[in-house]
């Protein structure tokens, strides 16, 4: 039997997976992610907690065809981190080298965390049977990866798939954390449903459950299906910006497919509906085909993304 591991590296924990050849999942677990003297730990305590799952399994350095790894910044198709990673005080280095040296000699294969995410979608997860399509992972922020012919789209850099800082609006007051302003990012999260919650409570005093508690993005969808008119106003609003980039994104690369996941998909099919409106009013009419499905790995899909580039390479 041969095996993969796929590594989903983040600011808090490390998630590790062990999987057989034929894509299933063995084990999985978590290790903390220690980011102080610039992560200069990060990969000897990924590298050390996969040599140690090996002898305990049983498994040899020649049943292993390779460690696929998603980290959170641009990778560019040699494993070099072109922009370092500023979240875990990582400066530009050589990721795919670096695990290799400290394994022992295990093929590895690194690439952008959301890009990565989004491969394990298409293999695993709402993108199964299309080999063209985008993911957006509406969180904290938005972060996106893109699919064309099955292959991860990284571009010159790695940068490829940040759909979170199109610009859509040129009169934005307010900075993105990218430093620009009016990206799609600051509307479409979870933060920016927020920012437009606040922007419509603050316009007049239209009566809503919004004005009695706290404002999330969960607290503005909750109260859209319950059927709340200024949770409504808020959602559309949210809807016409995602829809319209999306919309943009459609034009370029044509997908088949484009699958909504974070923590903001938990809201469900809802969601959907205020995308679509503004996504089928700005796409190139050719585009218009393209389906709209919510992910299903949840966290799982950075570790299954990172093994299925191996499996699948």
């Amino acid at each position: 039997m041969k095996y993969a591991f796929g590594v989903d590296i983040g600011g808090t924990t490390v998630k590790i997976g062990l999987f057989e050849e034929n894509s299933k999942i063995v084990d999985k677990w978590e290790i903390p992610t220690v980011t102080e003297n610039s992560g200069v730990r990060i990969v000897p305590d990924v590298a050390e907690s996969i040599l140690a799952k090996m002898k305990e399994c049983g498994i040899s350095k020649e049943d292993v065809i390779g460690i696929g790894v998603g980290a959170p910044g641009a990778v560019d198709d040699d494993g070099v981190m072109t922009g370092g990673a500023v979240n875990l005080g990582w400066p530009v280095f050589n990721l795919r080298e670096a695990m290799e040296k400290e394994t022992g000699g295990i093929p590895v294969k690194a690439a952008n965390d959301a890009n990565v995410a989004a491969f394990g979608e298409m293999w695993q997860g709402g993108g199964v049977g299309c080999t063209d399509m985008v993911a957006v992972t509406l969180g904290t922020g938005v972060g996106g990866g893109i699919i064309a012919g099955g292959k991860i789209l990284a571009g010159a850099t790695g940068a490829g798939g940040e759909i979170g800082h199109i610009h859509l609006v040129d009169d934005e007051p307010d900075v993105c954390g990218c430093g620009n302003r009016g990206c799609l990012e600051q509307y479409a999260s979870a933060t920016g449903i927020v920012r437009l919650a606040k922007r419509r409570l603050a316009e007049d005093n239209e009566p809503s459950v919004l004005r009695d508690g706290e404002v999330s993005a969960k607290t503005v969808f909750d109260a859209v299906k319950a059927g709340d008119k200024l949770a409504k106003e808020v959602a559309e609003r949210f809807g016409y910006y995602l829809g319209k980039g999306l919309a943009a994104i459609a034009n370029v690369v044509n997908p088949e497919v484009i699958v909504i996941g974070g923590g903001v998909s938990k809201a469900g099919d809802i969601l959907l509906s205020f995308i679509e409106p503004s996504f089928q009013k700005y796409v190139f009419p050719p585009c218009r085909h393209a389906k709209f499905k919510l992910a299903e790995l949840g966290n799982d899909a950075g570790i299954i993304g990172a093994a299925g580039m191996i499996i699948n390479k």
